[in-house]
C-alpha cells in the first residue's frame, strides 16, 4: 500500500531530480564523471528516507545518464578548464619547486666537498710542514751533538798530550800568554783578568831571565862585580 501520495511514480522522480541536483552540483565535474557508484548511494539513501513515509522501500538507484542544463554544462566546462589549468600551474611549480631543491642540493653538496677538499689540503700542508720541521730540527740536533761530540774529542785529545807530556810551568805560563793575546786581539771591548795574575807575570818573568843568560841567584840578589887591584907602591 501506498501512502500520503497520488502519484508515486511522478512524485518519485521529482524527488530523484531535485536530490540529483543537489548532489551533482556539490561535486566537481571529474567526481560525477567517474563517482557514479557514490552518487548512486547517496541517491538511494536519500530516496529511501523520502518514500519511508509513502509505504514504499528504495533498495537500489543507478544513474544511467546525466545530462544537465546547458549553464551547468557551460559552468561545468569552465571548472575542468580551470581546474586543468590549476593542475598544468602546480604541477609547474612543483616542478620548479623540485629543480630548486635540487639544484640547492648540489649547491651544498658542492660547497661541503670544496670544504673538505680545502681542509683535507690544509690538513695535508700543515703536516708537511711539520714534517719539515722535525726534519730541520732532527739535523741541527745532529749536527750540535756532532760538534759537541769532536769539541768534547779535541778537549780529551788536548788534555791526553798535556798529561802526557808533563809540561813544566813555564810552558803552561807562554801558552797561558799566547791565550791573553788571542783573547785580547778579538772584538770584545772587556777583558777579565784571573785574580793570580802578578803569579803568572812573575813565572814570565823569570823564563825572560832564562832567555837572556841571566839566572838569578839562590838569595835572590845578583853578585857584586870584583873591585879593580890598586897599583904598587913605586920606590923612591
Amino acid at each position: 500500500l501506498i501512502y500520503n501520495v497520488a502519484n508515486f511514480l511522478m512524485a518519485i522522480t521529482k524527488l530523484a531530480q531535485t536530490n540529483l541536483r543537489n548532489v551533482i552540483g556539490e561535486m566537481s565535474l571529474d567526481n560525477a564523471l567517474t563517482s557514479r557508484d557514490n552518487v548512486n548511494v547517496t541517491m538511494r539513501q536519500v530516496l529511501d528516507d523520502a518514500t519511508d513515509k509513502w509505504g514504499v522501500r528504495v533498495v537500489r538507484v543507478e544513474i544511467q545518464r546525466i545530462d544537465p542544463p546547458t549553464d551547468v554544462m557551460n559552468a561545468m566546462h569552465e571548472q575542468m578548464k580551470a581546474e586543468r589549468t590549476r593542475r598544468a600551474v602546480v604541477l609547474e611549480a612543483d616542478g620548479t619547486r623540485e629543480a630548486a631543491i635540487t639544484r640547492a642540493e648540489g649547491d651544498k653538496q658542492s660547497v661541503i666537498l670544496s670544504a673538505e677538499g680545502i681542509r683535507q689540503q690544509a690538513i695535508l700542508e700543515a703536516e708537511g710542514q711539520a714534517e719539515a720541521i722535525r726534519a730541520v730540527a732532527d739535523a741541527e740536533r745532529y749536527r750540535q751533538l756532532t760538534v759537541a761530540e769532536g769539541e768534547a774529542e779535541a778537549v780529551r785529545s788536548v788534555y791526553g798530550a798535556i798529561h802526557d807530556g808533563n809540561p813544566t810551568p813555564d810552558l803552561l805560563a807562554i801558552k797561558y800568554l799566547e791565550a791573553l793575546g788571542t783573547v785580547a786581539d778579538g772584538r770584545a771591548t772587556k777583558i777579565f783578568l784571573p785574580t793570580d795574575l802578578s803569579a803568572t807575570l812573575g813565572s814570565l818573568g823569570a823564563i825572560a831571565e832564562l832567555f837572556t843568560g841571566e839566572a838569578p841567584d839562590a838569595g835572590g840578589e845578583s853578585e857584586a862585580p870584583p873591585a879593580p887591584a890598586e897599583d904598587p907602591p913605586q920606590a923612591d
